[in-house]
């Protein structure tokens, strides 16, 4: 079997239902052979292991471990999908303080042991702040981290086809920015369903409202669906984040990164933007859309500022002024 790379990948969280789903993704994309899973639950990350081996996956060299530094050492690309889960009745807000601990120990294990990482991957909710944490503690270029946010736009995109009787990939410019949560902005501006606009399409303003209300809930309507929280749709997406870092074909879905940006006005946040992915990092443009569109971002973009300056205040992160003592880079 061809692979993009023999460079050693590292799945944190193998051993639950999104880890296991991103080890056997990664195998069947080809990424590399080299894949090791690490989680601290021993019984679940070794019974992934074994299931793989039985899949009997060509060429593939699977390792599992629960010590960090075996797998973090070497690693030169990581998805950690390492924390608590969402359940029914939680919003991605409730999980702030636990997973944020987490989120700091991730980065530096990546600072103390694997610091020429070439590109991680963040998906465990809240993920827009779990990311940034991350980031200033590992000590990596904004452009080599980034978290998931393409299933709000992956569910908006559905929504959309649904309503107009289209393939789904006939649905383009359906994206969502901002916070990965229930404040995200939703955008229908450069929304073109089979080619023609969405303001050509006949959908009236309280239509317009339920769908983005579903797209918003897209994430609980899982949970009540199937009695947990997703975990096949960000586990496919978070692997092919990590093999546009690889090399493979580029991935423009929108990504969260770290923006900083005075003319935008957007400082010191991990948010999702328009993106593209490929071997040389993460890359955003400036978001297009009405002025409704912008303030709704705009909004999104305070919140997640609100949710940083929390874990500024639980002492989780450092005073954004001090960021660049624990990463130069910032």
């Amino acid at each position: 079997m061809a692979f993009l790379t023999d460079e050693k990948l590292l799945i944190v969280g193998a051993g639950g239902m999104i880890g296991s789903n991103m080890v056997q993704s990664a195998l069947m994309l080809g990424l590399t052979p080299n894949i090791c899973l690490y989680d601290i639950f021993e019984p679940g990350v070794h019974g992934v292991a074994e299931e793989m081996a039985h899949c009997a996956f060509p060429g593939a060299n699977i390792t599992w471990t629960t010590n960090p530094e075996e797998a973090f050492t070497g690693a030169k690309y990581i998805v950690s999908s390492g924390g608590a889960p969402r359940k029914e009745g939680m919003t991605r807000e409730d999980l702030l303080k636990g997973n944020c601990k987490i989120a700091a120990e991730f980065g530096d294990f990546i600072k103390k042991y694997c610091p020429d990482v070439k590109h991680v991957v963040v998906i465990f909710n809240p993920a827009d702040v779990t990311a940034l944490t991350a980031l200033i503690h590992s000590g990596l270029k904004p452009n080599q981290l980034t978290s998931l946010a393409a299933l709000d736009s992956t569910r908006l995109q559905q929504a959309l086809a649904n309503e107009f009787g289209v393939q789904q990939d006939k649905v383009t410019g359906a994206h969502t920015y901002g916070g990965h949560g229930e404040q995200m902005a939703v955008f229908a501006s450069q929304v073109k369903v089979d080619g023609k606009p969405l303001a050509e399409m006949g959908l009236s303003e309280e239509r317009w409202a339920e769908i983005k209300h579903k797209t918003v809930q897209g994430g609980s309507n899982i949970i009540k669906l199937r009695g947990r929280s997703s975990f096949q749709s960000p586990a496919y997406c978070s692997i092919k984040m990590i093999a546009a870092a690889m090399g493979g074909e580029p991935y423009t879905l929108p990504a969260g990164c770290y923006v900083n940006n005075e003319e935008l006005g957007y400082k010191n946040v991990m948010m999702a933007m328009p993106t593209t992915i490929d071997a040389s990092g993460v890359h955003y443009v400036a978001p297009k859309g009405t002025a409704e569109e912008m303030a709704a971002l705009q909004a999104s973009v305070e919140h997640l500022g609100k949710m940083r300056d929390e874990i500024i205040s639980l002492g989780i992160i450092p005073a954004v002024e001090d960021w660049t003592k624990e990463n130069p880079n910032l």
